[in-house]
C-alpha cells in the first residue's frame, strides 16, 4: 500500500525588526498618523446641488482633509505587517497611539496657555486645533481598531498562504481594517466638523471607505515594489531561523 507524497508546507517569513528600514517605516507612519489628525478638523465638501435618497444625502460628497493623506498610513501599516510581522505591527501601532496623545495634549496646553499681547491669532488658533482632541480622540479609538484588524487579517492570510497571494490580502486586510476603523471615526467625529444629520453621516462613512480602498488599489503596484525592494534587502527575512 503505497502512500501519496506531501509537499513540504512553505516557510512563513518576516524580516528582524532590528533594522534600520522599519525604523523609517515607523516614523513615516507616526507622522501620517499625526498630520492626518489635524488635516481632519477641517470639512471638505465636493460638489454642487443636492441628492438624496430617503434620508440618506448621496450628493455632494462629504469628507474630511485627514482624508487626503491618512490612506497612506494603511500601505505602511500593510508594509510592516506582511515584512515584519504582527509583533512590528503592534510595535507601529502603540508607538504612533503614544505620538498621537502626545500631538493633542500639547495642542491643549498651547491652546489653553495665555496668549502674548502681541498676539492675533487665538480665536483662529482655537478654530483649528479646538476640535483635535475630539478629531484624536475618534481617530484613535478607529485607528486602534482598525490597525490591528488589518495586521492582524493580513498575517494570518499570509500564515496560510505565506509569499502567494500577496495582493489579495493586502486588499482583504485594508478592507476590513478600513471599514471599522471609519465607522468608528465618523461615528466619534461628526460633529467636529459640522456633521448634524444621519444621512450627512452615512454619506461620510461611505465616501470615507470607498475612497480609502481605491487608494489601496490604486497605489498597490507601489506597496507591491516596496514590500518587495524591502524584502531583497532584509537580510533577515531570509533567514531560515526567521520563518514560522
Amino acid at each position: 500500500m503505497s502512500s501519496q507524497a506531501t509537499s513540504p508546507k512553505p516557510a512563513v517569513r518576516f524580516a528582524s525588526r532590528g533594522s534600520s528600514h522599519y525604523d523609517v517605516a515607523l516614523a513615516m507612519f507616526c507622522v501620517v498618523l499625526i498630520v492626518s489628525n489635524i488635516a481632519a478638523t477641517k470639512g471638505i465638501e465636493v460638489g454642487s446641488g443636492s441628492l438624496a435618497l430617503g434620508p440618506v444625502q448621496l450628493w455632494p460628497i462629504v469628507t474630511d482633509g485627514g482624508a487626503i493623506l491618512f490612506p497612506v498610513a494603511y500601505i505602511l501599516g500593510d508594509v510592516i505587517g506582511e515584512v515584519y510581522g504582527f509583533a512590528a505591527a503592534r510595535r507601529a501601532i502603540v508607538v504612533g497611539f503614544a505620538m498621537a496623545v502626545l500631538a493633542s495634549v500639547t495642542f491643549w496646553l498651547v491652546q489653553h496657555a495665555p496668549a502674548a499681547s502681541f498676539y492675533e491669532n487665538q480665536a483662529a488658533f482655537e478654530s483649528v486645533v479646538g476640535p483635535v482632541a475630539q478629531i484624536v480622540l475618534a481617530s484613535l479609538a478607529g485607528y486602534v481598531v482598525g490597525q490591528f484588524l488589518n495586521a492582524w487579517v493580513l498575517v494570518a492570510m499570509k500564515r496560510r498562504t505565506a509569499e502567494k497571494g500577496l495582493v489579495a490580502r493586502l486588499i482583504a486586510s485594508t478592507g476590513v481594517g478600513e471599514i471599522a476603523d471609519t465607522l468608528i471615526f465618523c461615528a466619534i467625529a461628526a460633529t467636529a466638523i459640522g456633521i448634524d444629520s444621519f444621512g450627512v453621516f452615512l454619506n461620510y462613512f461611505v465616501v470615507g471607505v470607498l475612497f480609502k480602498v481605491a487608494v489601496e488599489i490604486a497605489v498597490m503596484p507601489v506597496t507591491v515594489a516596496v514590500i518587495g525592494w524591502l524584502k531583497r534587502r532584509e537580510p533577515t527575512y531570509w533567514d531560515a531561523r526567521t520563518a514560522a
